[in-house]
């Protein structure tokens, strides 16, 4: 196995990133995990980091500073959503009651609905304070993209895996150290130790079909080539390849065209985290926002009770869409208010332009085959789930599994 890596920072959109004042490694982003990533939690394990030691597990939770919101119990399923729905805090029982009556119906159909629906349509009956507190919140975090735009489907598969699947699914694993730690350092390593060839801070440019049915990148014979990148440079190189009539056969070529097609016509969404010092301890190591375009964040972590870094937060903004100096000013001035935390200074802005694909209704993936001895893989790829680390992986490892074959 050979791999490029163009950058010399690994892990892509989940990476390391330069230090903060204070000598504390960031990250280019606060990723949450949830339970149910299971081929997450096992390649995790595979390439020797313990989620146990490296994620803080949480039952999931919605509470406010002020203590208002959901949040399920430690009970098994399916009692924890009844225990979770019946103490949701400053909830009226008829919201209590049309939040229970909407998931069961979900459930009894077995949470699927139409390919066209939103998640806006889908909740639709939903009382407005259901809408903010819980589903907008769990939303944009799932599926960076807002209700009113976002699948219903893929949004109930999420639900689904989380909520009903196996017991812990749904609770929130929070990264106790800074996210190269967390997988890409121990992975790379492990590659080296297995006999993998690697390049780091080499960007592929040439990408030709050999005549013998392989693939030369960069002028290596390859019997098969994997894109593991995003979305926009994989386009590139299949571009690229096309255009220098790289590929072997008309089918080949028809086959490139329509997964180039596809992959081009994604949109993107942004995420935005603002990093601010000066602050004291909050009552839990992450507490969700009341955003609004005022206050756009939707949520808050602690880093001093995830990873030491004493005095920090972490506010994240979903679906942002503002301009960055607007964004961090709004942010700085919602957390001062809702964390009552008057002294907290901006420590550093990150915003991840195209940190993941828009998961609109009907969406058309491209698929992981390219031509032949060519797949693709990634968060973006065809599959049931959002632009999330465990769609990911699990693309990954289908791509290192598949057959070459369409």
């Amino acid at each position: 196995m050979t791999v490029f890596e163009a950058s010399r920072s690994l892990g892509g959109r989940a990476r390391r990133i330069d230090s903060a004042d204070d000598g504390s490694p960031l990250d280019n982003g606060q990723h949450i995990l949830i339970g149910a990533y299971r081929e997450t939690l096992s390649m995790m394990r595979r390439v020797g980091v313990d989620p146990e030691a490296a994620l803080l597990r949480l039952p999931l939770s919605l509470r406010f500073a002020d203590g208002g919101g959901f949040a399920l119990p430690r009970w098994p399923e399916p009692l924890h959503l009844l225990g979770g729905i019946a103490t949701a805090r400053g909830w009226t029982a008829g919201e209590k009651w049309a939040l229970l009556r909407t998931a069961l119906r979900w459930r009894i159909a077995g949470f699927r609905c139409s390919p066209l629906a939103t998640v806006g349509q889908l909740c639709a009956d939903l009382p407005p304070r259901v809408m903010r507190e819980l589903i907008e919140p769990l939303c944009v975090s799932a599926l960076n993209t807002p209700v009113d735009h976002s699948s219903g489907q893929v949004f109930l598969r999420v639900l689904a895996d989380a909520l009903f699947g196996a017991a812990g699914g749904a609770d929130l694993l929070l990264p106790r150290m800074d996210l190269g730690r967390l997988f890409p350092d121990a992975a790379w390593h492990w590659l080296e130790c297995n006999g993998a060839r690697l390049h780091r801070g080499q960007r592929v440019r040439d990408l030709i079909a050999d005549a013998t049915g392989g693939w030369k990148v960069e002028g290596v014979a390859f019997d098969r080539v994997v894109l593991a990148v995003g979305a926009t440079d994989a386009v590139k190189l299949v571009g690229g390849a096309i255009g220098n009539g790289a590929f072997p056969t008309g089918e080949d070529v028809t086959a490139a065209e329509a997964w180039s097609n596809a992959a081009e016509a994604l949109r993107f969404e942004p995420i935005a985290t603002v990093y601010l010092s000066g602050a004291t301890a909050l009552a839990a190591p992450m507490l969700a926002l009341r955003a609004s375009p005022e206050a756009p964040a939707q949520f808050a972590f602690d880093r001093g009770q995830l990873c030491g870094a004493a005095g920090s937060l972490a506010l994240v903004v979903s679906a942002c869409d503002q301009d960055r100096d607007v964004l961090q000013q709004r942010v700085l001035n919602q957390a001062r208010k809702e964390l009552r935390q008057p002294n907290l200074a901006v420590m550093q802005t990150v915003v991840e332009k195209r940190a993941t694909f828009a998961c609109t209704p009907g969406l058309d993936r491209p698929l992981m085959y390219v031509a032949a001895g060519l797949l693709a893989c990634g968060d973006y790829v065809d599959g049931p789930y959002p632009a999330t680390l465990e769609g990911a992986v699990r693309s990954g490892a289908a791509a290192a599994a598949i057959n070459v074959a369409p």
